[in-house]
C-alpha cells in the first residue's frame, strides 16, 4: 500500500479538484491510502526570514508530510491564467529543501482551460526536484462538465486517462523502491 499525499490547490470545500482526489481515492483504495492535506489555508505567506526564527509548526507539518509520502498528487484548478496563490505559497515553503528532490508526483490541472497553470506548475515542481512526468501530468479542460452532481467523474475519456496516469504514477514510485 503505498501513502501518497494529495494536495488540492483549491481551498473550496466542495471543489471540483478535490471531488477529483476523493475519487481516485475510492478507485484505486486496494494500492494507495491517499491523506489529504488541509492545510493551505493556515500556511503564511512565505517569507525566508522567518526560518531563523523558532521552528513554523504549520510549515513543518507540510515538509514532514511531503518527506513521509512516499508520492504526492496535486490536482488544482487555474486561477487567472496562474497557479492558486495558496498552492504556490505551500511549494515555496518547500525551496529551500530537499522535500520534493526526487519525489514522484502526479500533476492533474483540472479548471476551465487551465494550459497557463499547467505548463507553470511543471515546471515549478521540475525546479524544486520533482519526479514528475508528461506521463504522471493531466490537463483535463473543461473539469466541471466532466463531474455529475454526485461528485463522481461522469466523463468516461477523463476516467481513463486519470486511470493511465495513476497507473503511470504507481510504477514511478515502485521504480524509487528498488
Amino acid at each position: 500500500m503505498k501513502k501518497i499525499l494529495a494536495i488540492s490547490g483549491s481551498l473550496r470545500a466542495r471543489s471540483t479538484n478535490l471531488t477529483i482526489i476523493n475519487q481516485i481515492a475510492r478507485r484505486f483504495a486496494d494500492r494507495i491510502e491517499v491523506s489529504v492535506y488541509d492545510g493551505l489555508a493556515r500556511l503564511p505567506h512565505f517569507n525566508p526570514d522567518l526560518e531563523a526564527g523558532a521552528p513554523i509548526a504549520e510549515v513543518e507539518d507540510f515538509r514532514r508530510r511531503v518527506r513521509a509520502a512516499d508520492g504526492v498528487l496535486i490536482c488544482t484548478p487555474e486561477y487567472v491564467f496562474s497557479i492558486p496563490g495558496a498552492l504556490k505559497n505551500a511549494l515555496e515553503w518547500t525551496v529551500g529543501t530537499s522535500d520534493f528532490d526526487s519525489k514522484p508526483v502526479a500533476l492533474i490541472t483540472a479548471s476551465s482551460a487551465g494550459e497557463k497553470t499547467h505548463e507553470s506548475l511543471f515546471l515549478v515542481l521540475k525546479t524544486i526536484g520533482a519526479d514528475l512526468t508528461e506521463n504522471t501530468a493531466l490537463l483535463v479542460s473543461g473539469a466541471r462538465t466532466k463531474v455529475n452532481s454526485e461528485g463522481e467523474i461522469s466523463d468516461a475519456a477523463t476516467l481513463e486517462a486519470i486511470s493511465l496516469l495513476i497507473e503511470s504514477f504507481l510504477r514511478t514510485i515502485e521504480a524509487r523502491n528498488f
